[in-house]
């Protein structure tokens, strides 16, 4: 399975904002995009989850639910995306369908051994830097923190870095042997971002599609 090395975490004022947030990142050529929503009801969230992944198939971008895995399954999302006090990512396996991805939160070499026991597709790493989306922020990586825990885990599991990231940090970042970037904010400014992320992060659409359609 081939993890795309960009990956756009929704984000907005409203609901809405956030499907429209998508639907820009889809048009300016984001490969995934996650759905994080927080704070409001499963059954709004599957509405939205819906809606989201009827943008997404128009544009063949992939869709990641964060935390909802039963809804990842019902609308048919790409995966799911399971933060640190979600659901474990062994029960999820079980529930969804082969094909699906499953991607968890991580902060310490421990958590990420622990996610590959659970053989998960790849692990969100971070925060990178300070970062005002996520309350109750783990401690910082930063550069030192992504070389060390790289160095000492050796998998060939994606290893995709999350918090704060701007375009500027990019090049410092993969030298740490990281596989992609989850970016929110830094997007959400301005999407034409994400033609300059994928080009430094060499993920050029047309490669991936390459691969997937063999």
């Amino acid at each position: 399975m081939i993890i795309p090395k960009l990956h756009y975490i929704s984000q907005g004022n409203s609901p809405k904002e956030h499907l429209e947030n998508i639907q820009k990142a889809c048009t300016s050529g984001a490969e995934l995009v996650q759905l994080r929503l927080k704070n409001i009801s499963e059954k709004k969230i599957l509405k939205l989850a819906k809606e989201a992944r009827e943008i997404t198939s128009h544009f063949q971008t992939r869709l990641i639910i964060n935390d909802y895995y039963k809804i990842a399954k019902e609308i048919k999302a790409d995966g799911v995306h399971l933060g640190k006090t979600d659901a474990c990512p062994t029960i999820a396996r079980k529930y969804l369908y082969t094909w699906q991805m499953i991607g968890g939160t991580a902060n310490t070499i421990q958590d990420c051994e622990a996610l590959l026991k659970k053989e998960v597709d790849y692990i969100g790493l971070g925060p990178f830097r300070h970062t005002t989306t996520k309350e109750n922020l783990s401690p910082i990586l930063g550069l030192n923190g992504y070389t060390a825990i790289i160095e000492a885990l050796k998998t060939d599991t994606p290893i995709i870095a999350v918090g704060g990231i701007t375009l500027e940090d990019v090049t410092n970042i993969l030298e740490t042997g990281i596989s992609g970037m989850a970016v929110s904010t830094e997007i959400t400014f301005d999407f034409n971002k994400i033609k300059t992320f994928n080009e430094l992060l060499k993920a050029s659409s047309t490669e991936e599609q390459r691969h997937t359609f063999k």
